[in-house]
């Protein structure tokens, strides 16, 4: 499954996830998502492209503000530059106050820094601060009773060990049935995490066996939710194999399902 990731940063609720005091400070019934900006590093001969801009206001205030978010999957020792850089052309272009955010959501757990500085030893030129979150040094059970669809895809990208897999999978789907998102906003979140967070067969059975020790309509609701996906992804596997000239016997075959439930997934693409 494709998963445009920055549809996640486009949810308000990020903002009062990691930052509710900032939250609290913006007035987000005037909301416009602004185009995204490609800058030319002349010097690198490299292109970036700015992540995500919202204009928008901060409550009491007739003014406009643009919040720039970057999402930041790799380490760049030059990252705090490039932030400057885009601050500092947004600005030239736009005229208007910014808060830029840098998300980290890497694997590695460094200790990023959020200032841009230029000095001399008779003094200072530049101090530029930006806003930061390292996701892996986010604890997930944090989050887990956030009623926050972003929470919930990102808890595949905070900090958790191997042996928390399957407690942290379950915690997700418990999630996504609290919050009653629609179809199309749970596609989303599930794809993030399955994306990051693929458990192996063996961790799929411990969870079905926690998840039905769960209680009775809360094991239901996470049931069918896992079913529903794991339909799904027999679907795409299918379609896929007939796509590839296989007749509805051989997938049959190697999928262990009845040609009939072949044919039906086949008949619904």
């Amino acid at each position: 499954m494709s998963i445009d990731h920055d549809r996640l940063f486009k949810e308000l609720e990020f903002i009062i996830l990691f930052f509710p005091t900032m939250h609290e400070h913006i007035d987000f019934q005037h909301v416009s998502f602004l185009s995204e900006e490609l800058f030319t590093d002349v010097t690198a001969g490299e292109k970036y492209r700015v992540d995500l801009l919202v204009e928008t206001k901060l409550k009491g205030e007739d003014s406009l503000i643009i919040v720039h978010i970057e999402n930041q999957s790799y380490v760049q020792p030059s990252f705090p530059e490039r932030m400057f850089i885009y601050f500092s052309r947004l600005f030239e272009k736009y005229r208007k106050h910014i808060v830029p955010i840098a998300v980290f959501s890497y694997d590695t757990i460094r200790d990023e820094p959020s200032t841009f500085t230029l000095q001399f030893p008779f003094g200072h030129v530049l101090d530029f601060h930006f806003f930061t979150v390292e996701l892996r040094k986010q604890n997930w059970r944090n989050y887990i009773r956030q009623d926050n669809p972003i929470a919930a895809a990102l808890l595949s990208k905070m900090g958790y060990t191997e042996s928390e897999r399957v407690e942290l999978k379950k915690q997700f789907l418990r999630m996504l049935v609290r919050m009653e998102l629609d179809e199309a906003k749970q596609r989303l979140l599930f794809g993030f995490f399955e994306t990051y967070v693929k458990l192996s067969d063996e961790e799929e059975r411990r969870l079905r066996s926690e998840v039905n020790e769960m209680e009775t309509k809360e094991k239901e609701q996470v049931l069918e939710l896992m079913i529903s996906y794991e339909r799904q992804g027999m679907k795409h596997l299918i379609q896929t194999m007939a796509k590839k000239g296989m007749s509805v016997e051989d997938i049959a075959h190697m999928t262990d399902l009845a040609k009939e439930e072949v044919r039906e997934l086949l008949e619904k693409e």
